[in-house]
């Protein structure tokens, strides 16, 4: 069993494999519109809406990643393997369209959720994404859905 361990932290291990950047960002998506333990129907229309426009794909391409999202998701012991992806494979401006879509997702119901609150702000820092900057990026998702 320590053979087995130390395999584990050689450095020349084999590398794990990592999921795309695509299905990271989907399953993070995914993720926090499942913050609630209820994925609506709106929300993933939601969630392939900004997949769209994210990556610039037609509707039947932005369905596939979601539910290659979906898969990711539920497969995943946690968010982690989505958020190191993200963070060393999406530049600042990215990662900051990515935490106000993440916003847009748990405020589509106009409701502030404490355990989608609690999912956003654990994600931020994992994401490399600043409290102020995440802070920003909700004000400008409620000032679009018209509230506070």
């Amino acid at each position: 069993m320590i053979d087995a361990l130390r395999t584990l932290f050689r450095p020349d291990a084999a590398p794990r494999h990592d999921v795309p950047a695509d299905i990271a960002v989907a399953a993070l998506l995914v993720d926090a519109a499942k913050a609630d333990d209820v994925y609506k129907p709106e929300e993933r229309l939601s969630v392939v809406a900004l997949l769209k426009a994210m990556f610039n794909l037609e509707t039947p391409e932005a369905e596939m990643l979601c539910e290659k999202g979906e898969a990711a998701q539920a497969e995943a012991a946690d968010i982690v393997r989505f958020t190191r992806v993200v963070k060393f494979g999406l530049e600042e401006p990215e990662r900051l369209r990515l935490i106000e879509a993440l916003w847009e997702i748990v405020l589509i119901d106009h409701e502030r959720d404490p355990d989608e609150d609690a999912l956003l702000r654990r994600l931020a820092p994992l994401l490399a994404v600043s409290d102020h900057d995440s802070a920003a990026a909700r004000h400008r998702v409620l000032s679009r859905q018209g509230g506070q």
